[in-house]
């Protein structure tokens, strides 16, 4: 007779523990799984579990106390080691150490706990069979495709991440090595200092641990650079376009006529003030103070349609998902919110994540309570300008 209690000993049971405890009817006949393997799998999917290093290390201290090498026979996956001998087995963890993690272990289902009547783990053997109460290692087996799974989507990503960062490595040294050989022959590319500035910001964004989709378009920035890069090139060696030519090829900028007749950029549907309204707005001074932006545009920023386009460019930069930045410019409007990138831009160094820093000021600008004038302030309070402040 075996009896598994559902209810642990001293402590609260919920939901969940019972929904574990159903689990255990479930029939693990003929499974089988290489202890040591499924616990390689576990350390590479462990994100997707919600669990650390230190407690996967106790789980390898509770693993070790099961005999053989295959997790198999379900009447024998109860360990019953004593506090003191998992804390010795653990290098002398502090005994409430182990405990912390043994409760976060039970709480995502890896192990489960079967109490004595006393609350002591020991076997009870008769001539009924053998009772164990301890830690419960079926779950490792029952959930073993789970693991492997989460293991193999961890471990693809991972390869996809070394492929973006080796891509991005090599591009940015394309890009130097094409830019010195056009300086070299006496004749620089108009955006060369641009084009550097984005190598340089790329190699600190780099030392940060980026997604797949945040190298993904560094990559695809740097690709952009490449391809402007090579035609600039080729213009130059065959003499078709004058350099004012290729510009004007790849960036389609506006006429000045038009820029100032207009109000709203319509491709875009975002609103833009006239010409004579950005001297109040002082655009002269969020540019004279967040520079950075304008090095790395590979446009001239002489209104709000152009600031705004440089924020658009940078953003992905930056490592700021496309969905947060398009709800900032709705949340804080289009300018505002280009002001306020270019001022993150310019701090890019001090600020842990830039994506969520802006959501953050795009929901008080949407209270109204953020103004971009105290941000240009901060920056530029050494050089202590007078400009006119910009309320989101």
């Amino acid at each position: 007779m075996t009896y598994h209690a559902i209810t642990p000993f001293r402590r609260p049971v919920d939901a969940v523990r019972v929904q574990r405890h159903a689990t255990l009817i479930q029939s693990t006949a003929g499974e089988s799984v290489n202890k040591w393997a499924i616990l390689r799998d576990l350390v590479a999917g462990r994100k997707a579990f919600g669990v650390s290093d230190r407690d996967l290390t106790v789980l390898q201290a509770l693993v070790s106390f099961h005999p053989g090498n295959d997790l198999d026979d379900p009447a024998r996956l109860i360990v019953y080691p004593s506090n003191a001998t998992i804390c010795e087995r653990l290098n002398g963890m502090p005994c409430s150490t182990m405990r912390r993690h043994i409760a976060r272990l039970v709480e995502v289902g890896l192990i489960l706990r079967h109490d004595s009547p006393n609350g002591k783990r020991y076997v009870r053997r008769s001539s009924f069979g053998e009772q164990r109460f301890g830690f419960d290692l079926l779950p490792l087996l029952q959930r073993a495709s789970e693991i492997q799974a989460a293991a193999e989507q961890a471990r693809n990503t991972m390869a996809t991440i070394a492929a973006l960062r080796s891509d991005i490595s090599l591009m940015r040294r394309d890009v130097i090595g094409l830019l010195d050989l056009i300086e070299n022959q006496g004749t620089p590319l108009p955006y060369s200092d641009q084009h550097r500035n984005l190598v340089a910001l790329t190699a600190r964004i780099l030392r940060r641990r980026l997604t797949v989709a945040e190298l993904a378009a560094l990559r695809t920035e740097l690709a952009t650079v490449l391809r402007d890069i090579q035609t600039q090139i080729t213009n130059c060696q065959t003499d078709d376009l004058s350099i004012r030519g290729s510009q004007n090829e790849q960036h389609h900028q506006r006429s000045n006529k038009e820029e100032s007749e207009s109000e709203c950029h319509e491709e875009k549907g975002l609103c833009l003030p006239r010409s004579d309204q950005a001297q109040n707005l002082s655009l002269s001074v969020i540019l004279s103070a967040c520079f950075d932006i304008v090095q790395l545009s590979t446009h001239d920023i002489k209104d709000w349609s152009g600031l705004i386009h440089a924020a658009d460019q940078v953003s992905s930069m930056m490592g700021i998902e496309p969905s947060v930045w398009s709800r900032a410019k709705q949340r804080m409007g289009a300018i505002c919110a280009a002001a306020t990138l270019a001022a993150i831009l310019q701090r890019f160094s001090q600020i842990r994540s830039p994506g969520a820093y802006l959501q953050t000021l795009a929901a008080k600008a949407e209270a109204g309570q953020f103004s971009i004038t105290r941000m240009i302030e901060a920056i530029t309070r050494q050089n202590g300008p007078k400009f006119t402040a910009v309320n989101c």
